[in-house]
């Protein structure tokens, strides 16, 4: 049983899936060829949990989350697949209802401040059309105060002051601050976080990190958060998707991954990720990522495995279900890990 057979549930299954995404295909037209970005990936998201995707640059999850809001620009297009946010399908909506979704229902949060934040533009003037662009009713001083409480929110002191600034008056922390505010004014059920920290000083990522956190459990949010960083994504995170190539190649609960990777790239990010003298313990990956627009034969992987076999070059592993509710894309995980793959029945078939 292939994962397009299997609903993978972010949570084993618990409670309303917030976000359901299946056999997902966004490719890029180049001058290389056809770049699949995405390449057939499943996942759900649970409400009020945090789903991380990670992964090297390249890797797809950037392209993931912007297929999710409907921002995927020619060359590049969602070919195929489906993503369902409350059971409606986003995939060839309408580009109104997309924009109506945006924001008020699903926000993003991206690696760059400036990208939500115009330079030239004071801060009340930016939050105050992001308001009222989804609610044209509602009062200048009714918006007023929840820009100000929105400042408030996510720690930035004097509020009521601070909106008569322009972003550049904003240290770099305060800015990603206020772009979260703006991102959470509308009250949005779910919200995608790409790469939220990269940009940060270390200090001051783990206060954005907390911030989130604590937002999260104000107000019952729920997101999907993008990295690079495996040990961020831990951090957040209570499921893990891994990424490599376009394709999902692991996911279970995180901590469980932290313990025990099950496919070889996982073990490589965390051994990446370690503090070890030297390099005794650190595993290191041969070769760059492969061009998405050629990718290799077999496992997408093989071509940089330290576990490689013959069978990895020439035949494609399915991501399966495995003991304890996880999920692997590789042949090699029961003779490495010891762990079995779960037999699914026809009864199980869609609500794993």
């Amino acid at each position: 049983m292939t994962v397009s057979e299997i609903h993978v549930t972010e949570g084993g299954g618990q409670g309303e899936a917030l976000l359901d995404v299946r056999d997902l295909k966004t490719h890029f037209l180049t001058r290389a060829g056809v770049a699949r970005a995405v390449d057939g990936v499943s996942f759900s998201v649970t409400r009020g949990k945090v789903m991380g995707l990670v992964g090297e640059s390249g890797s797809g999850k950037s392209v993931t989350g912007f297929s999710i809001l409907g921002l995927v620009d020619p060359p590049g297009r969602i070919m195929s697949g489906s993503i369902r946010f409350l059971g409606e399908e986003l995939v060839g909506a309408n580009p109104r209802r997309l924009r109506e979704l945006r924001g008020s229902r699903i926000a993003m949060i991206f690696q760059d401040p400036l990208m939500t934040l115009n330079p030239v533009l004071r801060i009340d003037t930016q939050m105050l059309e992001a308001i009222t662009s989804h609610d044209p009713s509602v009062s200048r001083k009714e918006a007023l105060n929840r820009c100000r409480d929105a400042l408030g929110q996510v720690g930035i002191p004097a509020p009521e002051a601070r909106l008569k600034c322009y972003p550049h008056e904003f240290s770099g922390g305060m800015r990603q601050r206020v772009a979260i505010a703006i991102a959470l004014i509308l009250d949005p059920d779910f919200v995608v976080c790409d790469e939220p920290v990269s940009a940060l000083d270390v200090s001051v990522q783990a206060q954005v990190l907390n911030l989130l956190l604590d937002l999260r459990q104000q107000f019952g949010l729920t997101y999907l958060f993008i990295s690079h960083d495996l040990n961020v994504v831990s951090y957040v995170s209570d499921r893990i998707g891994v990424m490599y190539l376009g394709n999902l190649v692991e996911l279970g609960d995180g901590e469980a991954i932290s313990q025990m990777p099950l496919h070889p790239y996982t073990e490589a990010l965390f051994s990446a990720s370690m503090e070890v003298e030297g390099d005794r313990d650190r595993i290191i990956l041969s070769g760059d990522l492969p061009s998405p627009a050629h990718p290799p034969a077999g496992c997408p992987f093989h071509t940089r495995c330290f576990a490689c076999e013959e069978r990895c070059k020439t035949e494609k592993p399915q991501l399966r279900e495995f003991e304890g509710g996880r999920f692997c894309a590789c042949h090699l995980v029961e003779k490495r890990t010891g762990k079995k793959p779960v037999a699914h029945n026809e009864a199980l078939e869609g609500n794993v």
